[in-house]
């Protein structure tokens, strides 16, 4: 089976990022490695990664090895500033789930957007009374460099498709 859309897909790989920061390439960097213990599987049309990152796996099947890379404005383009905000510390007790912690310089704050939507946060800086917090995404303004193969391809089960993600022993589980 190929991948097209609704297919379950299963896959091992490395990602590495780069950056052009006036005009000097960095070299790749080493972020995630997912292999055979570990595989990342999502429902093809369905991942909500990098449109170019599902169109480039289109069409391979089982065991075929891919390699690619996704210029930063294709994958989570460049930062935007007004992602960028200053929110007051009160808004992070431990009654909310916040560790004292977690406010430090440089970690993630898992957070839940609006709707109930997993989201994270970079801490930028502790400004006394507020924090500012980056809501970019993590990998906004790198490169992706994919190396991998495509661990597994099936049809997605009807309730896969009618929730959005998948079920079983790489899934999801109810």
């Amino acid at each position: 089976m190929e991948i097209s859309n609704n297919a379950v897909v299963g896959l091992t790989y490395e990602l590495k990022v780069s950056r052009e920061l006036e005009e000097i390439e960095s070299a790749p960097f080493s972020v995630e490695v997912r292999d055979e213990e570990d595989p990342f599987y999502f429902i093809f049309g369905q991942s909500g990664l990098p449109e170019k990152f599902e169109t480039l796996l289109s069409g391979k099947k089982q065991g075929e090895i891919f390699n690619f890379t996704i210029p930063s404005v294709e994958a989570y383009g460049e930062a935007d500033d007004e992602l960028i905000m200053a929110l007051p510390k009160e808004q992070f007790t431990q009654e909310r789930g916040f560790e004292p912690g977690m406010l430090e310089e440089g970690n993630f704050l898992p957070l839940v957007d609006e709707n109930g939507y997993p989201m994270q946060a970079k801490v930028l800086k502790d400004l006394g009374e507020e924090v500012l917090l980056d809501f970019n995404h993590p990998l906004v303004g790198f490169d992706l460099h994919f190396e991998g193969e495509v661990f597994e391809v099936r049809e997605a089960t009807a309730e896969e498709l009618d929730h959005g993600h998948v079920h079983g022993e790489h899934g999801h589980q109810h």
